[in-house]
């Protein structure tokens, strides 16, 4: 019995005709002879999906059969390209990049969020028990001379066990630069000294009611020195600050000079440090940070501070001295240690703030700041407040939120 052998070769066309070699025995279907299939298939750019994992075989077919009706059996001439588990597998890894990305996103802006929120929380917190210590200590010991350099003392061990274990970094200061901030630690130490004087002679309310008049100072400061004349919206913003800090004063029961005139030397010279701070520019703004900056006028401060402080007041702050006055020294301690540490832990946690949101943002929160401060001294010392006093105080905290806001409107340029 006469056998057919069918021999076949791969190809990536089936529109290309084939030639019909007989012979007496034989019947073999081939291609033209110039044509390559695993050349053609190779140069098809359809297919070259990747070509270091795609492997293309080889393959050819020897069937035989007795009759013609091998011919109609179905055949594929093209070998797979991509098993069906690979092109699912590569699917899934597509969809879950972004999705994985936008939840990264959302979780770091979550975290921010709350840590902003934790830092404006810790910013009161470190405030409100600044200024209640405070003034418990000033009553008892009224020497704001002493307790200011003791503050200072405080916070330059702060900065210096924070260089010396690394926990901030260790600035390079050469001696101009030192020559440039020393400006910037006269008005700080001034600015500290008044704010204690103020605290130790009216209420803590009162005192924070006269602070905020200093967008009053700013603005006066800014046009003198700096040439920054202020707009319309700015100068009708200080119109209820001053009201509103005179409807006070005339209404505060704890009111004396020496008190006021405190609290407003302490606007004008923290106000100039404000301004010094935009006339002098440091030229390593690497090392030379907020942070860093402030942490260098605390030293400064205490250099400048100490030996007035023992030509004007003397050696009060000895366990000695505070027994023969009738003080428990502990107490005494222990709430002035806890003040410094609250006045540099909340000195330092603004200027982390600053560093995360827009001055607008920060004069807002330091508003809200005065607000609780007030309200939290008048529960704590039970400051009786007259109705006309809390709507003079109300009225100049308002004007202070409107100085904030309209602060960043730009003046219209004119034109020729």
């Amino acid at each position: 019995m006469q056998s057919t052998a069918f021999t076949f070769s791969p190809s990536p066309s089936l529109l290309k005709p084939r030639r019909l070699i007989s012979s007496s025995s034989t019947t073999t279907y081939s291609l033209p002879p110039r044509f390559d299939p695993i050349r053609a298939f190779s140069s098809s750019k359809r297919y070259d999906l990747d070509s270091n994992n795609v492997v293309f075989p080889r393959r050819s077919w020897s069937l035989s059969s007795a009759s013609n009706s091998s011919l109609s059996r179905p055949w594929n001439p093209l070998p797979p390209l991509v098993s069906e588990s690979k092109t699912e597998r590569f699917e899934v890894r597509a969809t879950a990049v972004p999705e994985s990305a936008g939840g990264g996103e959302e979780k770091s802006s979550l975290v921010k969020t709350l840590e902003l929120g934790l830092l404006f929380g810790l910013w009161y917190l470190f405030n409100i028990y600044f200024n209640i210590y405070n003034k418990q200590v000033l009553k008892v010991f009224p020497n704001p001379v002493t307790v200011t350099a003791v503050q200072f003392a405080v916070g330059t061990v702060l900065v210096i066990f924070m260089w010396t274990f690394n926990l901030y970094k260790k600035p390079k200061i050469s001696g101009a630069q030192l020559a440039m901030i020393l400006p910037l630690a006269v008005v700080h130490t001034l600015g500290n000294l008044f704010t204690n004087m103020s605290l130790g002679k009216v209420a803590v309310s009162f005192t924070h009611t006269i602070k905020a008049m200093e967008p009053f100072f700013s603005v006066v400061l800014s046009a003198m020195f700096l040439g920054e004349m202020p707009t319309l919206w700015v100068v009708g913003s200080l119109l209820p600050i001053v009201g509103g800090v005179a409807l006070a004063s005339v209404t505060e029961a704890s009111f004396n000079w020496a008190g006021f005139w405190s609290a407003m030397a302490s606007n004008l010279t923290n106000q100039s440090r404000n301004v010094l701070s935009k006339k002098v520019m440091v030229k390593n703004e690497e090392s030379m940070d907020n942070i860093t900056l402030f942490s260098i006028i605390t030293i400064m401060s205490l250099v400048l501070l100490a030996p007035v402080t023992i030509f004007m007041e003397g050696v009060k702050f000895t366990p000695a001295y505070l027994q023969s006055a009738g003080l428990n020294v502990k107490q005494v301690y222990t709430r002035s240690l806890i003040a410094a540490l609250c006045f540099h832990a909340y000195q330092q946690v603004s200027y982390m703030i600053l560093q995360r949101v827009s001055p607008v943002t920060h004069s807002v929160g330091n508003c809200v700041k005065r607000v609780v401060v007030i309200v939290s001294s008048v529960i704590f010392f039970k400051t009786p407040v007259s109705p006309i006093n809390s709507l003079g105080t109300g009225v100049a905290l308002a004007g202070v939120f409107l100085y904030s806001r309209v602060k960043r409107i730009k003046p219209k340029p004119k034109t020729a």
